[in-house]
Order: C-alpha cells, then structure tokens, then sequence
C-alpha cells in the first residue's frame, strides 16, 4: 500500500525568536511526504526549478519518497516563501512569496501512481485538485487541504472537489468561512452536507476536532516546552493522520481516532526544529511513544460516583 501526494515543494526563509534559517526545504507536499513516510510508501507529485538540486532530492529519497513525479522545469525557480513568527507562534508574518514554477504547476500522474488507493491533495487550485482526481483510476480514498483564499476566490470549483473527497482538512476560521456557521460543530455538520465523510478541523496549539456522522473526537495538541518553527505543523499533521490509516487501509472509527494522534504525535516533532530537520531523523518508535504519551493525557476513568 501507498499514498500519492500532490502539492507544493518550496524553500523558506523563516525567523522566529529562536534565529533564522535561508532557503531551507518547505512546501506542503515536502512536509507531508515526510510526515506519511513514517507509516507507508509515498509517491510525490510537484514542480520545482533547477535550484531544486540532488542535495534537496536526497532529503526526500532517504525517506524512500519516490520522485518520479516530481518534474523539474529547466532554467526554472523552486517557489519561494519567507516568513515571520513573533513569541507566539500563532502569529506569523509572511514577507515575501515568490511563486515561480509553482504559478503554472499543472501535475500529471505517472502511469504508475494512478491506480493508488490513497491521494492526498494539498493546499492548491481547487481546479487542478480535480484535474488530478480525473487521472486516478478507480475511487482512491481522497484526503484534501485547502485554505482561505481558494474559498473566497474558487468557492465553486472548491465545493465541486468535496463531492469526490472522503477527508477534509480545513483550519477553524476557513470551516466557518467555508460553511457560514459560527459554531465548530454546526460549521462541520455543514461541511459534511458538502461532501466529505470526515471532517478534520486544525485549531493549532488547541489540537484538532474530527466530525463525522457517526461520532465526534477531539485530539488536544501534544504539549511542548519549546516550539521553534511551527511551519508546516499542519502539513505534517496530515501525514501523519493519511500516513497511518493508508498503512492499516483502514476509515473506521478506532483508525480515525488513532489517526488523529498519531497526526499530532508526528506534527509536535515538526515544531522541535526548523524546516523537515527532525522529521529527518525520527524513528517510527519515536512517534509511537509520543502516540502513547497522548493517550496517557486524554485517558480517565470514573471514580466510584460515577
């Protein structure tokens, strides 16, 4: 079993109170792939220019991320995000975005992706999220991501991909955006009348909400000491969360709820470094502990009064 990815790479120049890094590997399909490599075999699918050299490739296939669908356009510039975090790392500040090769990114699977039964589409054109879902033979489960600005931009074509997607990922204010209602809990019954089966709401440092018809659950975030770089948290969450049901094949509701924690655990590590710097070296045992100790935060049992 395997996932298929399509999203950005990117470099980034972030700083936050704990320094700052230059063109250090970023974009949503990089974190993503990384995160998910951990629980199963990753395909990925993105553009990048010629300054997406060997050495950036050899982070991704240490990873055993296969790249053949990664194209590299020829005199081309990967595309390019600097920003900043001040002492709460909820605030951040973009400087500049430079999109490059990513302004005409049409992905094409490779014969070999398209009769995968995971894909995960990350934060791109609503349009081009379907583009790729007419390439996939048979009905994959689809896991997609998307963002403010395809809402208020692409709210139609955004509406159309929730009919084929089984798993939306959407932080707190875009399920509001997206659904018009204030309260979480109506905004993801609404989302789930839009489509989807899961609903996964991201509310940063306050963890994560999941609503399907069946039942509701709530993963808090794993509690750090020190976050250095939150950038791509959510992007690892996702792996994290489609990594693990992928690898058991599995959208019950004890996958599901696993799956959130696991998407927690892997997106705390995120946070530890900047860029992918400790989604590099962490060991599957590494996760499952964490996995535990999450368990172990959220467990109670009744005292003899109920």
């Amino acid at each position: 079993m395997s996932i298929v990815v399509v999203g950005s790479v990117a470099f980034d120049t972030i700083e936050t109170p704990e320094g700052r890094v230059e063109r250090a590997i970023g974009g949503s399909a990089t974190y993503f792939s990384m995160a998910a490599s951990y629980f199963v075999p990753v395909k990925l699918v993105a553009v990048a220019g010629e300054d997406f050299g060997d050495e950036h490739k050899s982070i991704l296939r240490e990873r055993g991320v296969d790249l053949d669908g990664l194209t590299i356009v020829e005199g081309g510039k990967t595309f390019f995000w600097e920003g900043r975090y001040g002492k709460d790392p909820n605030e951040r500040l973009t400087v500049a975005t430079e999109l490059n090769v990513f302004e005409g990114f049409q992905p094409v699977l490779p014969q070999q992706y398209r009769d995968t039964d995971w894909i995960f589409l990350g934060n791109i054109d609503p349009v081009i999220q379907s583009q790729v879902l007419d390439q996939a033979s048979g009905r994959p489960h689809v896991g997609c991501d998307t963002m403010n600005f395809w809402i208020e931009r692409k709210s139609d074509e955004l509406r159309d991909v929730l009919r084929r997607v089984d798993i939306l990922f959407i932080n707190d204010e875009e399920a509001k955006q997206l659904s018009g209602e204030f309260n979480l809990v109506q905004a993801g019954q609404a989302l789930l009348e839009m489509g989807p089966e899961v609903i996964v709401i991201k509310k940063g440092e306050h963890g994560a909400f999941l609503i399907t018809e069946e039942f509701r659950f709530v993963s808090p975030a794993y509690p750090l000491r020190d976050v250095v770089d939150p950038t791509g948290a959510g992007d690892s969450f996702a792996g994290g969360f489609m990594g693990y049901l992928a690898g058991t094949s599995r959208m019950d509701q004890p996958h599901l709820r696993r799956a959130m924690l696991y998407g927690t655990a892997t997106a705390s590590f995120t946070c530890e470094r900047y860029s992918v710097e400790r989604l590099q070296e962490l060991t599957r045992d590494a996760i499952a502990d964490r996995f535990d100790e999450l368990v172990g935060i959220t467990s109670v049992e009744r005292d003899q009064n109920g």
